[in-house]
């Protein structure tokens, strides 16, 4: 049995992963810490395990084998060094950290101490993404030169979303480094790693953090990606562009299957049928630690994720384009 100590409560999806932990035939929650004593006092009552006040001493603990991390994003370097040096498996909320200086440091402990490390990308284990990127592997839209993808909701205007997810010094960002955080590995996977980023933030209800983004990813061959996020839209679904030199695939107008219309398959549009999802990234992390596999390709795209919203994030701090070849 693999025993998890639970890191913060910070999250909004921290309960969930709480859940996966109790629902896993191979794991089991043991203990919980939580910067805010109160809440994480809490919670522990709540599951019926221990709480501490200490970190260093939660994760002393023999027993406890593994932990999830769902901290404040700019406190996830030290908990994470932490927990790798103390020789737990670590499954972690996205983002990995706010810069690839941070990531790099993370993997750096994580590779010297050996333990399991898998990120949560939900999306990109979906049916809905195994079709279409079947699509995009078999060449059937022909070269892509555009994929843009969209994810908003209304937590700003409707205020459901808890206060601190509008901390800039805790989050480091607002709608485009949570919900963002979906279209951007997505757009990363069609298309892979640009040469550039820029990106717009608006602020419609005037947070200290960003309520509506896009970023735009521009490509060697000419192809751009377009990335948009919000807090502040109600209806707005969940939505993929892709578009190439012989066809376009739609998904997500509003729900449904992915449609497509390419010159390499039929003259008409054409309604695919979603495939199998993979197993939830909790689930594969699990897998990793009883088998001493590696999470090698979510941890690619983990990372390339926060060098694409350092580049980001840069972009509207320095009013330009940030190459990716700049980041440190």
């Amino acid at each position: 049995m693999i025993r998890i100590g639970k890191i913060s409560y910070w999250h909004v999806h921290a309960d969930e992963y709480t859940q996966y932990a109790l629902k896993n035939p191979f794991t089991e929650l043991a203990a919980i810490w939580d910067e805010e004593p109160a809440r994480g006092q809490a919670k522990a009552a709540e599951y019926g395990v221990p709480y501490y006040a200490s970190l260093d001493e939660m994760l002393a603990r023999d027993d406890i084998d593994a932990v999830i991390v769902d901290a404040p994003t700019n406190i996830h370097r030290d908990v994470m060094v932490k927990a790798a040096r103390a020789g737990k498996h670590i499954f972690t909320e996205k983002v990995v950290a706010p810069t690839n200086t941070e990531v790099q440091e993370i993997l750096s402990a994580i590779h010297e101490s050996g333990v399991k490390f898998t990120v949560s990308l939900p999306r990109l284990y979906s049916g809905s993404t195994q079709t279409i990127n079947q699509v995009v592997r078999d060449g059937t839209l022909g070269k892509l030169t555009m994929a843009r993808v969209r994810l908003s909701h209304n937590g700003a205007t409707a205020n459901w979303l808890p206060p601190h997810f509008y901390s800039k010094e805790q989050c480091g960002g607002g709608a485009l480094i949570d919900l963002g955080c979906h279209p951007m590995y997505l757009v990363r996977l069609f298309l892979g790693m640009p040469e550039s980023v820029s990106a717009n933030f608006g602020y419609v209800t005037g947070k200290e953090v960003e309520d509506n983004a896009v970023s735009i990813l521009r490509y060697a061959d000419g192809a751009l990606g377009i990335v948009e996020a919000g807090f502040v839209n109600s209806h707005s679904p969940f939505s993929i562009e892709l578009h190439g030199t012989e066809g376009t695939l739609l998904y997500g107008f509003p729900d449904g299957n992915p449609i497509i219309r390419s010159n390499r398959v039929s003259d008409k549009w054409e309604t695919l049928p979603v495939g199998d999802a993979l197993p939830v990234a909790f689930d594969q992390w699990v897998e990793h630690i009883r088998n001493g596999t590696e999470a090698t390709d979510n941890v690619d795209l983990a990372v390339d994720l926060t060098r694409l919203m350092e580049a980001s994030t840069r972009s509207v701090a320095e009013g330009r384009s940030i190459r990716i070849d700049e980041l440190a």
